[in-house]
């Protein structure tokens, strides 16, 4: 097991890819780390679209998670809401124009053309690799996974084929179970 040439190849292509999407975003005037929010945003759902959640799955500072929000806020790519029942809480929405960014920006062009080039068998196979390994360096460092709600094991299906939450005691929708929560705990934890 070569587990420092993963390391290395993961380090060079993190960088191509931070790279291309740093000279992507110049144009709206935007670093990745403010990018990576708003993709984070768009991927979530509404248990983890706090700035908390965000300081949780980027690794940042709550001071650095902070200005992102306070510079995608004054560029109108995304809005505060406060929660409807603990007004203390508060959301991160996209707004529309935040929603078209990250679709515009992804996947990154340079990706798009490699995995084409690869074809979708080596991409299929390549994904499942990286996911294991997300989810091993997540379990052996005991950070949060911020699963998909449909994968989680508080995500029960009823027999009306209503979707609710068993740890939020709340009814969940289609949509509501496609997207990632900070509070996901997968099967395999079922199990104790």
């Amino acid at each position: 097991m070569n587990i420092l040439k993963t390391q290395q190849l993961l380090e060079r292509l993190a960088s191509l890819l931070r790279s291309e999407s740093r000279n992507l975003l110049l144009k709206y005037g935007l670093q990745p780390v403010q990018f990576e929010a708003l993709q984070y945003l768009s991927l979530c759902n509404r248990y983890s679209d706090t700035p908390m959640a965000v300081t949780e799955y980027l690794g940042q500072t709550k001071g650095s998670i902070s200005q992102t929000i306070k510079v995608l806020e004054k560029k109108g790519l995304l809005e505060k809401r406060a929660d409807q029942k603990d007004k203390r809480v508060i959301h991160l929405v996209l707004t529309v124009d935040g929603q078209h960014l990250v679709r515009q920006m992804q996947p990154l062009p340079m990706l798009q053309r490699a995995g084409s080039c690869l074809g979708d068998e080596a991409v299929t196979v390549i994904t499942a690799s990286l996911k294991s390994l997300l989810g091993a360096l997540q379990e052996v460092n005991d950070f949060k996974a911020f699963g998909q709600c449909a994968l989680c094991q508080h995500n029960i299906k009823k027999d009306t084929g209503e979707y609710f939450c068993g740890l939020t005691k709340e009814r969940l929708s289609v949509e509501d179970i496609a997207l990632i929560c900070r509070e996901y705990e997968g099967v395999r934890e079922k199990q104790v």
